[in-house]
């Protein structure tokens, strides 16, 4: 238990700051691959959409999850608060109230990876959607064209 009081919050926090560090890592390399990606040079939507949907999962991933990882280090918290309380026989306000500020401190930085996170992927997955409408688009006007010309070479 001593281990769990000492480490909790280090442990939360350094989880959560992976998974923030690892959010800004793929939303800045979505970023710029969406910003210089050419939907003609695809094959096919497949490819385009495998191409375009990488590193969303992780986003989605680190978005759900944050607010789980700061919840267990409130938990802890709150648990290693009242076996203090428990254990003392009796403690003073002042000392529970600061044991369960601190525990609550956990929720709050896993809602600040979560929002931004959420924010990012939609605006992410929006940019792809346009990205795979733009490549229909595309590929139609392409067909279009194609059959114009054959109809018109049919003709002559």
């Amino acid at each position: 238990m001593d281990f769990l009081r000492e480490n909790i919050d280090f442990i939360v926090f350094a989880v959560l700051g992976a998974m923030s560090f690892f959010a800004l890592w793929f939303s800045v390399e979505r970023i710029i691959f969406y910003a210089r990606v050419d939907v003609g040079v695809f094959a096919s939507l497949d490819a385009l959409e495998e191409s375009l949907s990488k590193n969303l999962t992780a986003l989605y991933i680190i978005y759900s999850n944050a607010p789980y990882v700061g919840l267990l280090g409130t938990v802890c918290g709150i648990m290693i608060t009242f076996y203090d309380m428990g254990m003392s026989g009796g403690m003073d306000a002042k000392t529970i109230m600061v044991g369960l500020s601190l525990a609550l401190k956990a929720t709050a930085l896993g809602l600040c990876v979560a929002i931004p996170t959420l924010m990012v992927y939609n605006i992410l997955l929006r940019r792809c959607d346009v990205l795979s409408n733009r490549y229909k688009a595309q590929k139609s006007q392409s067909t279009a064209q194609y059959r114009k010309e054959r109809k018109d070479s049919d003709e002559a």
